[in-house]
């Protein structure tokens, strides 16, 4: 029950800030905040249960089913490994650093704005958990209304602009999803005689190559929209661009993730072989957004739209060590997906507190602001040197064991790969040079970092130092979830009425 507790904590803050906001906007806030850090404190325990060693570490920390339309095969079924623990981690984490980063920020329709902030997190923990296909959609389309609204209401000039064509690129892949959701469901029917949505039983469904091909893009159309990957990218930089500072940490630290974790969760577990002759050419998408992103990064003028294509360009590595299929590459895609978060969305709340003091994000005109913020600038350059792969920092573990990952998958693409780290080092020296050097005739009287700032960015700074400086017990929580890579002879033992399940065999590659 406690993965369920997980979900409905924000859930039901959700409610009360909307309901409570009439009678103060500070309880409402105050109701928001604690709702995040109690399932943050959920998460944290079952962390420290893993990590004492109570759980075999080869099994799923915890499987909770119960029937919920049983005539269709549908019931609520959750269960948390280390890939999943981890993102939880990072989900509660930035989720209750953007309430505080709006605190200020968001002034109208208080209430409104927390209820979508509060359910976009629920509706993210809910993907990170379901282990049901139908389940797992439900989950995938929570995200999308409340996110439409965070950008359409509290958004910039060209808010609803950004607001629409989030939706028509997110929607679009996710009815894509549905489809091949239901094609799996009919053909395992079909096949074995039994219907059902469940993850361990479709794991191992016979199907003609040819279907399997159509089902398995049918699930990466949706994921790669919301990774996002060259050429379905076109929707973030507006979507980053015209946010409130929460959206965009929400967008850049979480919702990426999502389709990250289903192509590690459904993609290459559900479709292993024509996945692997797909690899090819997803590690070349992967390969061009990293470069394409890069470029697009550096030509940009707008300080948001810099940081929306850089996570067009890091998100490439995650897609590149994927379809690496090794393990090397697999425990840096996941550490990529939370040095990113972490990094990522700290530049974005930096951005959101210089809008906040100047009210403009034009790099041109910004400059020589490190005299009146030497605390901002410092803290700047940390997650600065973190997005160019500084060592001693999260982003850089994560790239090179990608890297190391993929080379032994295809040299070409990791040498292409490589050129990205000096573009990446090119942009992000860009970012200090305009914003904190440069030369300007502008006196600027702003400032520094406040308390309620510092207690944001000083745990992103730790969390980030930290990966750096000793990843080993992220690294290990990560590789207690196996990944099942299966062969069609393959089979699983699902238990609805077991608290584990117990893990699939013949794969092609298994991290544990």
């Amino acid at each position: 029950m406690v993965l369920l507790y997980i979900i409905l904590i924000p859930m039901l803050g959700a409610l009360l800030s909307w309901l409570l906001a009439a009678r103060s906007t500070a309880l409402c806030r105050w109701i928001a905040l604690v709702s995040l850090l109690g399932s943050l404190a959920l998460v944290a325990g079952i962390w420290v249960i893993s990590a004492a060693g109570n759980v075999p570490p080869d099994r799923w920390l915890y499987n909770w089913q119960q029937p919920w339309i049983p005539h269709f095969g549908i019931s609520l079924h959750l269960a948390v490994d280390g890939l999943s623990l981890v993102m939880l981690a990072l989900t509660f984490l930035l989720g209750a650093l953007s309430v505080l980063i709006s605190w200020r920020e968001i002034t109208f329709r208080v209430g409104f704005f927390h209820f979508n902030l509060l359910f976009v997190i629920a509706g993210i923990a809910g993907v990170f958990l379901t282990m049901d296909l139908f389940l797992f959609y439900f989950f995938w389309e929570v995200m999308l209304i409340p996110m439409y609204f965070l950008i359409g209401i509290w958004g910039h000039e060209r808010r609803e602009y950004a607001a629409y064509k989030f939706f028509i690129f997110t929607q679009a892949g996710g009815l894509l999803m549905l489809l091949a959701i239901l094609g799996l469901y009919f053909t395992h029917a079909a096949n074995t005689g039994v219907y059902t949505f469940d993850y361990f039983y479709l794991l191992n469904t016979p199907m003609q190559r040819a279907t399997a091909q159509w089902l398995m893009l049918g699930f990466l159309a949706a994921f790669m929209v919301k990774l996002p990957a060259i050429p379905f990218h076109t929707w973030l930089p507006d979507a980053h661009t015209e946010a409130p500072t929460a959206g965009s940490v929400i967008l850049a630290g979480l919702l990426l993730k999502t389709g990250a974790y289903g192509i590690l969760r459904f993609v290459l577990p559900l479709f292993p072989a024509v996945a692997q002759g797909f690899a090819p050419w997803a590690m070349l998408l992967g390969v061009a957004g990293i470069l394409y992103g890069g470029q697009l990064a550096y030509s940009q003028p707008d300080l948001k739209r810099l940081i929306a294509y850089t996570s067009v360009s890091h998100m490439g590595f995650v897609l590149l060590g994927a379809f690496a299929f090794n393990e090397l590459a697999y425990k840096g895609v996941v550490m990529q997906m939370i040095a990113h978060g972490i990094s990522t969305g700290a530049l974005f709340i930096i951005a959101g507190l210089l809008y906040e003091r100047m009210h403009t994000r034009a790099l041109a005109r910004m400059g020589g602001l490190w005299t009146a913020m030497p605390a901002m600038g410092t803290v700047t350059m940390v997650f600065v040197m973190a997005s160019l792969g500084l060592p001693g920092l999260g982003n850089f573990v994560a790239e090179f064991l990608i890297l190391l990952g993929s080379w032994q998958a295809s040299q070409v693409f990791t040498i292409l790969a490589t050129i990205g780290l000096v573009i990446a080092t090119v942009y992000s020296l860009r970012i200090m040079q305009k914003v904190f050097f440069g030369q300007t005739e502008r006196q600027y009287a702003l400032p520094d970092l406040r308390l309620r700032e510092w207690l944001i960015v000083t745990p992103l700074i730790a969390v980030i130092l930290f990966l750096g400086v000793y990843p080993q017990p992220v690294i290990k929580t990560i590789t207690n979830y196996e990944l099942r890579i299966t062969g069609p002879e393959a089979t699983t033992s699902p238990d609805a009425n077991n608290t584990r399940a117990a893990p699939v065999t013949d794969s092609l590659f298994v991290i544990k």
